[in-house]
């Protein structure tokens, strides 16, 4: 098992995380290195946990199954559970956002590219479409008449 981590400075803003239901599925992307061989392949991919997809050889599924260009076996990953929310700390700390079982491959870069929500801490102001691929984002909450901003992201692939 596997998590990715984020610590991050939110600032006016908490509970950030990814735009992720059925009807509007949140497209993980992550670099992959192959466990056999060990080689990273360029191109990142995309892992949707609302996406099943067949295994073969097996009558199992995953959410992303996928075959090494390089040793040519097939790997598998599922996510375990839905998003968990980053809540605003101070000082910022290290919070697990998703988990997920990998059977013969490793996620070792996230990139955070797609739509993230957050609330206004005071104001309960919601912010959609947030984009972090920049690594900060900085917006004005209207109700609290204030700045807000999410920085110093660091994200973390570690296991759970």
């Amino acid at each position: 098992m596997f998590a990715l981590y984020l610590t991050a400075e939110l600032n006016g803003v908490t509970n950030l995380r990814p735009v992720d239901t059925e009807e509007n599925p949140f497209w993980y992307t992550f670099k992959v290195q192959c466990t056999s061989c060990r080689e990273v392949h360029e191109k990142p991919v995309g892992v949707s946990r609302f996406e099943n997809n067949e295994m073969s050889g097996s009558r199992g599924e995953a959410n992303f199954v996928w075959k090494c260009k390089n040793c040519k076996r097939e790997s598998s990953a599922s996510i375990m559970v839905a998003p968990t929310a980053y809540e605003q700390t101070e000082p910022a700390k290290k919070q697990k956002i998703i988990q997920f079982d990998c059977r013969g491959l490793e996620f070792v870069e996230f990139n955070p590219e797609g739509a993230w929500l957050a609330e206004g801490v005071d104001s309960n102001t919601k912010f959609i479409d947030i984009d972090l691929t920049e690594g900060e984002w900085f917006d004005y909450d209207e109700k609290a008449n204030d700045e807000v901003s999410i920085k110093e992201l660091k994200w973390e692939i570690n296991r759970a």
